[in-house]
């Protein structure tokens, strides 16, 4: 199974999945790392593992359809079965996410639909929640509202801080992504509508 990466910041959900797959092992090929910036951490975290990577700034082209439509035409030239948004902080456009219908997969810290968006853990403490978590879904043309692919739940101390919490999330974000990719490589999903099938979680929350 070929993938292709997408992130904006310092890479540690893409270093776990170059870590677990670099060596084209387990069925998955990594066969790029893109960025929406040039100067992002996970370029270098690609590089030093000889992991192809490229760069699509928006401010590169007079608008926003033109750098999707660009960022688009990059991706499709390489021809991957899955496209992973690893903290990729740009909203992919509807001929992006057309030309990878339901093979496109983002990583959210929240129990979606409860709390979409960039803040997801800052929202879910500001609402006084006692349970949080994590989601992979298909990503549509919206916001955070494509189907559920898998879940997983973190529990909310009183002395939790946006930081712990997030931190929690994110050890259980790289282990369930590196399963499910594991699984893809071998078994594909069932996509009905809303519902999607064919993948059970294994991470478990922690305090």
């Amino acid at each position: 199974m070929r993938i292709v990466l997408l992130a904006s910041g310092s890479g540690t959900l893409t270093q776990a999945v170059i870590d677990a797959f670099a060596a084209g092992t387990r069925g998955v090929e990594i066969l790029a790392v893109g960025s929406d910036s040039s100067t992002a951490g996970v370029l270098d975290r690609a590089r030093a593992h000889d992991v192809a990577t490229f760069v699509v700034r928006p401010k590169d082209f007079a608008d926003r359809q033109a750098w999707n439509e660009q960022l688009r035409r990059t991706v499709a030239e390489l021809g991957p079965d899955w496209v992973v948004s690893a903290g990729f902080m740009r909203i992919l456009g509807p001929s992006f996410v057309e030309a990878f219908s339901n093979r496109i997969i983002n990583t959210h810290p929240a129990l979606l639909p409860s709390f979409p968006g960039a803040h997801g853990v800052r929202d879910a403490l500001a609402h006084g929640v006692k349970l949080t978590g994590g989601t992979i879904h298909l990503v549509d043309t919206g916001v955070d509202t494509g189907p559920i692919i898998t879940q997983y739940a973190v529990p909310i101390g009183d002395d939790d801080t946006e930081e712990t919490v997030h931190e929690r999330i994110k050890a259980l974000e790289r282990e369930e992504l590196v399963r499910l990719l594991a699984h893809l490589a071998h078994s594909d999903l069932v996509i009905d509508g809303r519902h999607v099938r064919g993948y059970a979680a294994s991470a478990t929350a922690a305090n």
